[in-house]
């Protein structure tokens, strides 16, 4: 009885067996926007449950799934940089275990930490999440300093280049086939999502 909530890095298999997607920006308004009292959240453990403390009024049901980038990171890692930089302000993205997020002046999404990080009076932050994200917060705030965790690199977000995407589209190779039912399943959760707005 309860809807499935899945944060949109899944494959297309779950989110067909879904009800609606949701990203880390949107999160809590999808949740809210469930007439259910209970929903089902896939599968990061650690959003769902940020999601849970924004939410009170529902019950949220943790699937135990992680990203294993956030997950290496550590309250003693953020503390140290804080110890380094004292001035500098800590944002951190709501994928990151509890006891991190506890030290952050800021839980945000990726797209809610460039607004963040552009409209903020700070000159420094410490970035509790993925190193990719430091060279656009860097180009769009020259003037602003970022120092990351450490080396929290996602494996699986660096697989995909820009070379292996022009050979693919060069050479034809590569090619993702979804099953049609699937596909229109997958679809309606995604479409869901975005009706939401």
């Amino acid at each position: 009885g309860a809807p499935v909530v899945a944060y949109v890095n899944t494959s297309a298999e779950v989110k067909a067996e879904s009800d609606i997607c949701c990203t880390s920006a949107n999160a809590v308004e999808v949740v809210r926007s469930l007439e259910e009292d209970k929903v089902l959240f896939v599968p990061d453990r650690n959003l769902g449950r940020w999601v849970q403390k924004q939410v009170p009024e529902k019950e949220v049901i943790l699937y135990q799934g992680f990203c294993p980038t956030h997950e290496l990171i550590t309250a003693g890692m953020v503390r140290e940089l804080r110890r380094q930089h004292p001035q500098a302000a800590v944002m951190a993205h709501p994928e990151c275990n509890e006891e991190t997020l506890e030290l952050a002046d800021a839980v945000k999404s990726t797209s809610g930490m460039l607004k963040y990080a552009k409209q903020s009076d700070a000159r420094e932050f410490i970035v509790v999440t993925e190193l990719g994200i430091i060279h656009p917060l860097e180009k769009e705030n020259p003037e602003k300093r970022f120092h990351a965790v450490f080396d929290a690199v996602c494996p699986n977000m660096k697989l995909t280049t820009l070379e292996s995407v022009k050979r693919s589209l060069e050479e034809s190779i590569h090619q993702i086939e979804i099953a049609p039912e699937i596909a229109e399943k997958a679809r309606r959760s995604v479409e869901r999502m975005v009706e939401i707005g």
